[in-house]
């Protein structure tokens, strides 16, 4: 790291600026919904229902058309992502409307007529109060327990800080040995009589302390810029950035030591990290992933560690709730680096 300003650079300036700008491109928030409304019943109640749509913060009325063909022509020329259509004598029977999404951006389309339904249910529960209209309907409270804003920025936060040990701690020790393979200087080293288990722990410790960086500047810059801080003890936090920097580390040096190349080295840390990223549980639920990826994801140590950060940033959960999680990360360290040290050849 002394010999190479570029590393301590990557591991100060890398944290900052994933951590500034990500949580604000990187969101599932929708915003600005268009809407195209086909209004067949033309009564104080459908102008109720478009003024209100067109007051929330959420969703725009692209146009009031006469008809499906001509609302259709908005969604095809990407104009609209929501069709609502009220149906003739709507105010006299308050039967069913139709609300057509545009499924090309499913994120967008789903929650965008998630928007739609609960603004009309809103304007139809005020009509049916100012006209002493009786809808029986089912009385729901919504709690939004721990994310009560569902702010998707405080979803993002403790997974962006597992993307930046996976990729620090994962990528660095990896590059790091193969570039002594290529300048030779692993060869000196291999005639010293330094123990391959003494080499290996050399090669790792950095990066623990480098994990502990990396966290501890992804944490300030949650909390200077998003105010979002953990709700539970920070030294779960960095006990887990430990073994888990230990974790990727420790498959970093494996991988360096099967690798004859920096290229070969590359390519095979990059494949890792895709899977890890992917099936963690970091941008998509393992809920929502068929039986058989679920099962594959125990294998995954990214999916203990990203449990671990968002219980404890978001539910302040303690070590007792997470002592499976602990262990299991505890698990794959003490595996790796003992892969890691055994695939180590030093040689006489």
């Amino acid at each position: 790291m002394r010999k190479n300003p570029f590393i301590p650079r990557i591991i100060i300036a890398m944290p900052i600026v994933i951590m500034s700008v990500i949580p604000l491109v990187a969101t599932l928030e929708v915003k600005d919904v268009r809407v195209v409304v086909i209004d067949n019943d033309r009564s104080q109640l459908s102008n109720e229902i478009i003024t209100d749509l067109a007051s929330t913060g959420f969703l725009k009325i692209e146009a009031v058309a006469g008809n499906q063909n001509q609302a259709m022509e908005y969604v095809e020329n990407g104009k609209a992502d929501v069709i609502l259509t009220i149906p003739e004598d709507y105010s006299k029977s308050l039967g069913k409307v139709n609300i057509d999404a545009n499924g090309v951006n499913a994120t967008k389309g789903m929650l965008g007529a998630n928007y739609v339904a609960q603004s009309l249910m809103n304007t139809l529960s005020q009509y049916q109060r100012a006209n002493g209209i009786e809808f029986p309907q089912a009385s729901t409270s919504v709690v939004n327990r721990f994310n009560p804003t569902l702010d998707f920025k405080n979803y993002m936060i403790p997974a962006l800080i597992v993307v930046l040990l996976i990729i620090i701690c994962g990528f660095l020790p990896t590059l790091n040995i193969v570039s002594e393979k290529e300048e030779g200087t692993l060869d000196a080293m291999n005639v010293t009589p330094v123990s391959k288990f003494t080499f290996v722990i050399s090669k790792l410790i950095p990066y623990w302390v480098a994990g502990v960086i990396v966290v501890t500047i992804g944490m300030i810059v949650g909390w200077v810029i998003y105010g979002l801080a953990p709700m539970g003890n920070i030294l779960l936090i960095y006990l887990a950035t430990i073994i888990f920097s230990l974790v990727m580390s420790s498959l970093g040096v494996w991988i360096a030591n099967q690798s004859s190349t920096m290229l070969q080295s590359i390519f095979v840390m990059f494949a890792f990290i895709m899977v890890f990223q992917l099936m963690g549980g970091l941008f998509t639920p393992i809920q929502s992933m068929p039986d058989w990826a679920q099962y594959i994801t125990y294998a995954i140590p990214p999916r203990y560690f990203i449990e671990i950060m968002r219980s404890v940033y978001l539910k302040g959960t303690s070590l007792h709730g997470l002592w499976l999680q602990f262990g299991a990360l505890a698990a794959f360290a003490f595996a790796l680096s003992l892969i890691a040290a055994l695939s180590y050849k030093k040689q006489s």
